[in-house]
Order: C-alpha cells, then structure tokens, then sequence
C-alpha cells in the first residue's frame, strides 16, 4: 500500500511541474482535472500502518500455513454451520480470526496459532448465503463459523461439486435393469476395494458364472 501512495505522490508531483511549464489552457486545464483525481486518491488511501505494525502482521503470518481438512458440520433452516477444531484457539487475539465470506464462498485465516497458520476454503457453496448475515464464533478449542442461508430451506450437501457427484453416483445406479444396477454397484466396490474385497468379488463372480452355462462369457469387473 505504501508503494502505492508513493507511485501516486511521484505521478502528482510531476504534474505539477507539468503546469508550471504549459502555456495551452486545454493542456492547462487536463492537467489540473489529473491534479485533483490523483489528490483525491491519496486522500483516499488508507493510512500507512506504522512500521512496528506492520512487522508484527508480517510476523504472524510467518511460519507453516496448515490447510484445514477436518471439520463437522450441521444446519437449521437459516444457517450452515462449520465446527472446525483448533486446540487453544481460544487463546488467540480475536483479529487472528478471520473469515472472508462471498454469496458462494468463504476463507478462514487463523494467524499465529502456536507458531503455525491454519486456512480453510470453501467454494461453489450449493446454494447463495447472505455476507451480512454470516459470521464466525471464537468458543473453547473451536471456531464455529455460522453461513447465514439467503432462503430458509434444508441443503443436501454443502458444495455444487458434492452435489454433482452424488448425481452421478445416483444416475449409475438408477437404472431400469436391476442386474445392470447390480454389476455398477459391484464395479465401484471392486474399483474402491483392498485386495481382500477384490478377492472376495473375483470368488463369489466365479462361482455365479460356473452355476450358469458354459455358453455364457462372464464380464470383466
């Protein structure tokens, strides 16, 4: 930000050297229009942090950065919310808790939690949230991070990809042959399977086959 201020303080300052050179009132008078758009924009900078501020956010975001995988999460009708456990998280300055939320997303920042950083991220939420409405709770070991929904109604799942992958589990199964259902179901055991379901699969297949006759070719799992 302050490299920003700079560049804008350079850019006006050669402005004004510019207008103390021309003669032209309509090179006179764009120039004075960029005179006072850059000294609006200065004016509108945020202040520059003092630098042992500066130095101390530098430093709480040194360090590892943990990307958070495990959380549990419910929901009423008008909130999603995400229980994310963090021992002595509690402890913490509040502003090491920080959760950006859009209409479809959301970013956790824990800063400086025990030497370490933890993040999490969720995008394509399944369906919009209110950001005025969201927030997040510190509690004991815990940050609860509540996701106000725009419409009161209970969701599936939490994101458009779990949706979508339930629809294609479903649709692999959902057929009008049953024995065709079956052998999908069997596949993604197989395919999902250790070795010991593999072997269990290839055994009970073998002797199904066998009990049928001979002219009949078994299909590849």
């Amino acid at each position: 930000m302050a490299d920003a201020r700079d560049e804008l303080q350079k850019d006006l300052e050669e402005i004004k050297e510019l207008l103390l050179k021309t003669t032209r009132k309509r090179v006179r008078d764009v120039l004075m229009t960029e005179k006072y758009r850059i000294e609006l924009e200065i004016k509108n900078q945020p202040p520059p942090k003092p630098k042992d501020v500066a130095e101390e956010e530098k430093s709480t975001l040194a360090g590892y950065t943990v990307k958070i995988n495990n959380y549990g999460w419910d929901q009423s009708d008008k909130f999603i919310k995400l229980y994310i456990s963090l021992k002595e998280v509690h402890k913490l300055p509040a502003d090491n808790v920080q959760v950006h939320f859009t209409e479809r997303s959301f970013d956790l920042l824990v800063k400086n939690l025990n030497g370490k950083n933890y993040t999490m991220t969720f995008n394509n939420l399944l369906k919009p949230i209110s950001v005025e409405g969201s927030s997040r709770k510190i509690k004991t070991d815990m940050v609860l991070v509540m996701c106000r929904k725009k419409q009161e109604e209970k969701w599936d799942c939490l994101t458009q990809v779990e949706k979508e992958s339930k629809e294609k589990e479903k649709a692999a199964y959902d057929t009008s042959d049953p024995s065709e259902g079956l052998m999908n179901l069997l596949k993604k055991m197989y395919a999902e399977g250790d070795d010991e379901m593999k072997r269990t699969i290839n055994k009970a297949w073998v002797e199904s086959r066998e009990k049928q006759s001979k002219g009949d070719t078994p299909m590849d799992i």
